[in-house]
């Protein structure tokens, strides 16, 4: 199966439309793990995917009379803008068939490149199995996402340059893995001619049909996949993909969510570019491995898959980029309510940095914090942490591993004042430094009781702080200067509707 394959990458006609991408080095972090880390961009390709490859290679094998019936697929993503800008090229009529939940950014895309847009269903599933309908209708060619000699084919040349850019033997190549065609291509040629390089497919936790069907030794088919890397959402890999990753794939590694955006941060801060998930897949599950294995010295090469992200994901990213990279730490402590003990619950952090903080009264007696913080050693250092806090008597839970607490509560967490609470709230500003959260506490918390409080580091030079404080009506004025001789800018929004409605009295 080897050789035919080899001879179906060297013949593969992808660069009428598709570019040779770089193998970029990443400097940063390949000093920060120990290894040469490369980096294959096919985020640099004109759909900003390397899924133009395959698309291109099917149509442009495709004879002038099936060619002039057209093509079809259904995607929701970067196979059906590679599809409709393969067809464009060749002159032919494309229908690309679509969930009627795909975002417009990506339906305009794909019409911007002259392709016919069908939206039918809710999943991708209902697309799929209507796009077959009109492709029989109509005599369309089908062009499969994955399970397709000429689409893996197309794919396989992404390992052809790799080969050709990076002098010396490569110690391991990482590949996301949706369908499998693209680790099934690479995989065939390299292994050819490299054997002892190892091919690790990667996989998110939540959507690993490969790494299950493997492990079966049939094709499975889940009943479920999470859509964070919507790019490699696949319930069923292919039987062509499947029988030849069988034979060349060493190992599938899995990555979660968390591992994921912190790969996307590591892809940005060496080469300023934002990747979508799936784009940063492989290089979560390539951190993932290096450090089980504890491999040193060694060049590896990851696969950017893409970079198709959806902007309003940037946020999510962000937020969960420092807990996937063990650098924060998510924690709940209860504390009493009582004068001084929030500021003593910080001194006990001492000069970590405080990333998150959110604070407010519950009864008379109780509080509850949902605080997080800056790690320098990982795993080590968060438990170091819970047996300081619990030494000094907070009962304490660790969230960092809580789907439910990154995903929901740390945005939920309030309630309202006690009734008749003499509560004002403040908006400030202060200087970002190491520290600044504990000073700015000592200078504002030690006379008045602060009972609500909420600070997120988003790492810029200032931090933003909301506080609620109670303040008896005859020393309102005695904390306004006080306040004023701080030279913190704030803000009185005690009278904000959303506070009144939400957390306040």
């Amino acid at each position: 199966m080897t050789e035919p394959y080899v001879e179906r990458i060297l013949k593969a006609r992808v660069y009428d439309v598709a570019v040779e991408t770089p193998l970029d080095p990443m400097p940063r972090l390949s000093a920060r793990l120990g290894n040469q880390v490369l980096l294959k961009r096919e985020d640099l390709q004109p759909v900003f995917s390397f899924k133009i490859r395959g698309a291109y290679n099917k149509i442009a094998n495709l004879s002038d009379t099936a060619a002039r019936r057209g093509v079809i697929c259904s995607s929701a993503g970067n196979h059906a803008q590679g599809v409709a800008l393969a067809a464009r090229h060749r002159s032919i009529p494309a229908v690309i068939v679509m969930p009627v939940t795909t975002p417009q950014i990506k339906v305009q895309a794909v019409a911007n490149l002259g392709g016919e847009v069908v939206l039918h269903g809710e999943v991708y599933d209902a697309a799929y199995e209507h796009a077959l309908k009109i492709a029989a209708e109509r005599q369309l060619v089908f062009v499969h996402p994955f399970d397709d000699p000429d689409v893996i084919a197309g794919q396989g040349t992404i390992g052809v340059e790799i080969l050709r850019q990076t002098p010396g033997d490569i110690d391991a190549i990482f590949i996301p893995v949706g369908g499998g065609g693209l680790v099934a291509g690479v995989a065939a040629y390299v292994k050819y001619l490299y054997p002892r390089t190892r091919i690790i497919g990667v996989e998110p936790e939540d959507a690993a049909a490969m790494h299950a069907s493997l492990a079966a030794g049939t094709r499975v088919k889940l009943d479920h996949v999470g859509i964070f890397a919507d790019g490699v959402a696949v319930r069923r890999v292919g039987e062509e993909t499947f029988a030849l990753a069988r034979k060349y794939v060493d190992e599938i590694v899995l990555a979660n969510t968390d591992e994921i955006c912190a790969a996307i941060q590591d892809t940005f801060e060496d080469t300023r570019v934002v990747p979508e998930p799936a784009g940063a897949l492989a290089l979560a599950g390539m951190k993932k491995y290096l450090a089980r294995e504890g491999w040193t010295g060694k060049r590896v090469v990851s696969i950017s898959s893409g970079a198709n992200v959806n902007f309003d994901r940037l946020r999510h990213i962000v937020e969960r980029a420092d807990v996937g990279g063990g650098r924060e730490a998510l924690f709940a402590v209860e504390i009493p309510e009582e004068r001084g003990s929030f500021l003593n619950f910080c001194r006990v952090l001492g000069a970590r940095s405080i990333t998150e903080f959110n604070y407010r009264e519950q009864g008379r007696d109780r509080a509850q914090i949902f605080v997080g913080v800056n790690l320098s050693a990982g795993a080590a250092e968060r438990s170091r942490i819970v047996g300081e806090l619990t030494d000094s008597g907070y009962k304490v839970v660790d969230l960092t591993d809580n789907e439910t607490a990154k995903l929901h509560v740390r945005h939920m967490v309030g309630g309202q004042s006690q009734p008749g609470a003499p509560e004002l709230l403040f908006r400030f500003e202060f200087p970002e430094r190491p520290g600044a959260l504990l000073r700015f506490l000592e200078a504002v918390g030690t006379r008045w009781n602060i009972s609500l409080f909420h600070y997120r580091n988003h790492g810029s030079d200032y931090g933003r702080v909301l506080a609620g404080i109670d303040v008896p009506v005859a020393e309102r004025q005695e904390l306004l200067l006080h306040l004023n001789e701080l030279r913190y800018p704030y803000v009185d929004e005690t009278a904000n509707p959303a506070y009144r409605i939400f957390l306040g009295g």
